[in-house]
């Protein structure tokens, strides 16, 4: 618990009245105090005193004292009033009030940002999602987004400072620090957000850090959660996102795992049945034999949609010299690009070798 969150409250006491009022921890020490002179001092007897009788008003050296209870019913704090008198009894049991409210709201803030970052983590038991989310007042049925933010080059401390800004609502919507690069952001929507409006909000999140401290980044976003069980699993859907993106799509910065396609199948295959899969597909290595000017003008053919009109007004050549080309991918491959099925084949066996060449780098 921070002493700060009591001092806040505490400050805005001096206005109701010129008593004293500050908080007490379990060994008398005074944490809190409209009296700034008082902090550091330690009155055991009082401690002792109100841990004998946590229910009601305890007046103790002339002043009054109220227990706030933790989760066991156990004496954590005092609020305390100067003064023994009737008066100093209802300001302390307003004071009470007040801090008490401050301490639930700190603490339920803080336990829950744990309590999903546990889940996400994967440290918390399915059963136990249940038990901690009727405790903490958790709506576990609503439907969250996750977001990966991973810094690219360069991080900065102050990106989840940021962010947080960025999602004030720290009741539904969550800011949590993973390691030095990556930031995940749990953010509850409205049930049947379009998948645009997700993106949007990806690009928003990217541009504000590049905007605000300069930093680079890459996103990667989940597929929809509809209950908190599944939280864990979009977060790593996102974590596979950016990496799969880093592979089959390095000029994206925001990827989301729905449109991951064949990559995402690619990805998760051992790298000998890929190995195997391209030693059938090209004999002898035929694909090492295409030069970056062939492939380039193989992947604009497949960006036209395997249109050589297209492909050939695109590349500023002639049809004619498309053709060529294409005859020449044909003998060395064994591969008619011009067939749906033979481009399917090649258009894999592409991915197949990036991804292999991602792996020998790491």
């Amino acid at each position: 618990m921070s002493n700060s969150v009591f001092q806040s409250v505490i400050v805005q006491l001096k206005d109701i009245s010129d008593r004293t009022f500050g908080v007490i921890d379990t060994e008398g020490c005074v944490v809190s105090c409209t009296d700034v002179s008082l902090l550091g001092e330690r009155w055991p007897d009082a401690a002792l005193r109100i841990g004998g009788g946590v229910d009601g008003i305890t007046v103790f050296a002339q002043k009054c004292f109220k227990a706030i209870v933790g989760s066991s019913n156990l004496f954590e704090y005092a609020v305390f009033c100067s003064g023994d008198d009737e008066m100093a009894k209802s300001f302390c049991s307003m004071a009470y009030i007040a801090l008490n409210d401050a301490k639930i709201f700190y603490e339920e803030k803080h336990d829950r940002g744990t309590f999903v970052k546990n889940i996400i983590m994967d440290n918390i038991l399915p059963g136990d999602i249940y038990i901690r989310a009727k405790e903490l007042h958790f709506a576990t049925d609503a439907p969250r987004a996750v977001f990966l933010i991973r810094q690219v080059g360069r991080s900065d401390v102050a990106t989840v400072d940021v962010l947080s800004g960025m999602f004030p609502d720290k009741m539904q919507d969550f800011v949590l620090s993973i390691n030095e690069s990556d930031v995940a952001v749990i953010k509850q929507i409205t049930v049947n957000t379009p998948s645009e409006e997700l993106e949007k909000i990806a690009q928003n999140i990217e541009n504000t850090l590049k905007n605000e401290l300069r930093v680079k980044t890459s996103i990667g976003i989940g597929t929809v959660s509809e209950h908190l069980r599944e939280l864990a699993d979009s977060y790593k859907e996102a974590q596979t996102a950016i990496e799969v993106g880093k592979v089959f799509d390095t000029e994206k910065s925001i990827m989301r795992y729905e449109n991951l396609g064949i990559g995402r199948l690619i990805y998760q295959l051992p790298t000998t049945l890929c190995e195997i899969f391209l030693s059938e597909i090209f004999k002898k290595s035929s694909i090492d034999c295409l030069d970056q000017e062939t492939l380039f003008t193989i992947n604009k053919f497949f960006e036209n949609n395997l249109n050589v009109s297209e492909t050939s007004r695109k590349l500023f050549v002639h049809r004619n010299t498309l053709v060529y080309r294409l005859e020449k991918i044909k003998k060395l491959t064994g591969l008619d690009l011009r067939q749906f099925d033979h481009a399917i084949v090649f258009k894999v066996a592409l991915m197949v070798r990036k991804y292999l060449a991602s792996r020998e780098t790491r």
